[in-house]
This record gives structure tokens, sequence and C-alpha cells, in this order.
């Protein structure tokens, strides 16, 4: 048996949320075999992956990478910043822009 890391117990609720969904015959397969293999039931194993899939697409949203070219462009953008034009003056000063 392979080792296995269960990573949603550190969220302390009750188990209440719902998820169903339809799959064809073979993903079901596939996915009840791995969960044997990890000795975990299906429900568990299905929770898990979905769990630390959706945790890695939103870290990926969070971060921005540039190319060497992009950084040096913004820090240099950062170190010596344009004027702003007078469409942006005009947008700062409107009345419900807070800043």
């Amino acid at each position: 048996m392979l080792a296995y890391h269960d990573s949603i117990p550190s969220i302390a609720e009750r188990k209440s949320a719902r998820l169903e969904q339809r799959v064809k015959p073979q993903v079901k397969q596939t996915i009840e075999q791995a969960a044997a293999m990890l000795g975990v039931d299906v429900a568990e194993f299905v929770a898990n992956e979905a769990y630390r899939s959706a945790e890695s697409v939103l870290a990926r949203q969070e971060v921005t990478r540039l190319t060497a070219a992009d950084r040096e462009v913004m820090l240099a953008l950062l170190r010596t910043p344009p004027e702003p034009t007078k469409a942006l003056v005009d947008l700062m000063a409107a009345p419900d822009i807070e800043v």
C-alpha cells in the first residue's frame, strides 16, 4: 500500500456539504483502483484530490511570473514612475472614487 496524506483533517468543520458527479465507467474504475491502492474509500480519495487540486489552481492564480526583461521594466517603473496622464488625474478627482 502506498503512503497517503489526508490534507483535509486540518479543516475543523462538520461534513455537511454534498458533491455528486456522473463520470464515465473507466474514470470511476480508475479512481476506485487508486483509492484502494492507498487504502482509503473513494469519497475520501476524491474529496482530498479535488481539494488539493483546487488549492493548487487558486495558488497559481495568486502568482505573477515575469521574464527577466519584464522584471527590469517593472523595477525601472517603480524607481522612476511616469507622470500621471490627464485621464488618470481626472479619474482620481471623480467624486465617487476613494483613494
